[in-house]
């Protein structure tokens, strides 16, 4: 039974709303809602982002060379996705899901916004702004989608694949809106759409609030009034110290762009093993729940291997793109960015499906590992396709047709759909109680090791042979996936009550 089956509580939305939405709770509708918008600004402002940053300064870019562009954008995800383990805390302790979500959305807003002021200055703080708010909303916006449904629930999977679908509207929106705007006017008219859009998914989320469950004000693991306000002051120090550290060693000239890179790639080594030591440590984790971590770390593993594949579609295949592919399909002439769209195209048509046949294989359905480990292997074939028409070139002046990486973008879309519904899914399920928006946080911290690794490896592109560079990257991932497969026993077995 979904949670929304209890309508005698106020927190909860009312009975009504239990299969409103195509079988689902209606809540699902809600915050499928706000990540449309959500991902229409982020990824619509991320797939111009690396070409703005790579772009000359006369023509409106910050003129860095590709490998740098790449390196930056790739360091920019390792932020962001590293501020959500704050983002769950902040949920769980201080200001509950529906208002985490809500300042998240209202930071996002503010950071895009900044993006449109054409200044150098301006964007860093866009980015930072964005860092922040995604922080906040992103870990939280899913464990609401969780708390729509019962552990037991065969419609959970089915819940997440539509939420992904929402989703992936806007992962193929944004790009085509902002990459037009982006190429025909300027990159900041590009990130002014991405602040529209966010706007609009802030006034669909507060305006279906009744729906969601959960919607308390008060956090459901509430730090004591004392703890709390040493808390927020701590917090608010903290972040004017590392503030004005930043900025001395920039002025210093020690903090360079290369180095902040560095550092941030070594945080989301360190971050994610300390947070799975806390987590076993916890007297507040019960036996029972840290019998269910164990196969979780694998889980997390897989992510990073497969994220570290899927985060490269908005730098070095874009960047592929615009120097070697085609812009034309059918005699269609198109920006480069517009590539990006097709991996939301691919989600949005494929998520339904998806969701379909889990729903009508019901219990029969693969085991949550197995989908994620073939999500895994099929992100490694996407790149491993792509040894095909970078090879055999006597220089790099060659253009290949579009279907590669039209192709590549289907496999990987399909494997992002198995492997994110099923990941984020198990996550609400194997979470312990008393960390259950950090547990989501840490499944986003995969995330940040993922563009952590990346914004290292992406410093090989151009320096090696395109077919190295993908064929080498795709064979690991595929070898990840199987060795995930010969697990599944183990995994199974230790995964209880996840099926």
């Amino acid at each position: 039974m979904s949670h929304t089956a209890t309508g005698t509580d106020p927190a909860q939305p009312p009975p009504e709303d239990d299969h409103a939405f195509f079988g689902q709770p209606r809540g699902l509708m809600t915050l499928s809602g706000l990540e449309v918008w959500e991902r229409f600004s982020f990824l619509g402002m991320q797939a111009i982002l690396v070409l703005f940053f790579a772009d000359q300064v006369s023509d409106g870019g910050l003129g860095m060379d590709p490998g740098t562009a790449a390196s930056v954008s790739a360091a920019y995800g390792t932020l962001v996705y590293l501020v959500s383990v704050a983002g769950g805390w902040l949920a769980d302790r201080i200001l509950g899901s529906y208002r985490a979500v809500l300042y998240g959305g209202i930071l996002i807003a503010c950071g895009h916004y900044a993006m449109a002021v054409p200044t150098a200055t301006m964007t860093w703080v866009g980015l930072g702004l964005i860092s922040a708010g995604t922080g906040l909303l992103k870990p939280n916006v899913a464990s609401m989608v969780g708390k729509l449904y019962g552990t037991e629930d065969d419609r959970r999977d089915a819940g997440f694949a539509l939420y992904y679908m929402g989703i992936n509207i806007g992962a193929f929106v944004g790009p085509l809106v902002t990459g037009w705007l982006g190429e025909h006017a300027s990159w900041h008219w590009g990130f002014s759409a991405a602040a529209f859009g966010m706007t609009l998914g802030l006034i669909q989320y507060v305006a279906g609030r009744r729906h969601l469950a959960g919607r308390k004000h008060a956090a459901e693991y509430a730090l004591a009034p004392g703890p709390m306000r040493r808390a927020v002051l701590t917090i608010m120090a903290g972040i004017v110290v590392v503030a004005l550290v930043a900025t001395a060693l920039a002025l210093a000239g020690w903090l360079t762009m290369d180095r902040f890179v560095d550092v941030l790639t070594l945080v989301s080594v360190i971050a994610p093993v300390v947070y799975f030591v806390v987590m076993f440590r916890s007297p507040r984790v019960t036996p029972e729940e840290r019998g269910r971590l164990r196969p979780y770390v694998v889980l997390f593993l897989a992510s990073v291997v497969f994220n570290f594949i899927l985060f490269q579609a908005y730098s070095t295949m874009i960047l592929l793109a615009s120097t070697n592919a085609r812009a034309e399909i059918f005699g269609f002439h198109f920006p480069a960015s517009w590539y990006a769209s097709a991996l939301g195209a691919f989600e949005v048509a494929l998520a339904p499906v998806v969701a379909a046949v889990w729903a009508r294989m019901g219990p029969r359905q693969p085991h949550a590992s197995n989908k994620i480990a073939i999500g895994v292997i099929l992100g490694g074939l996407s790149f491993l396709l792509m040894v095909l028409p970078t090879s055999g070139h006597a220089d790099e002046t060659y253009k290949m047709a579009a279907w590669w990486i039209v192709g590549s973008y289907l496999l990987l879309g399909l494997g992002d759909i198995l492997l994110e519904t099923s990941g984020m899914s198990a996550t609400t399920k194997l979470a312990p109680k008393a960390f259950a928006s950090q547990t989501m946080a840490l499944w986003f911290l995969s995330l940040a090791l993922a563009n952590g690794i990346h914004a290292q490896v992406v410093k090989l592109y151009g320096e090696v042979s395109n077919p190295a560079y993908f064929g080498v990257n795709g064979a690991i991932a595929v070898a990840a996936g199987v060795a995930v497969i010969a697990a599944a026993p183990w995994l199974r077995r230790t995964m209880h009550p996840v099926h």
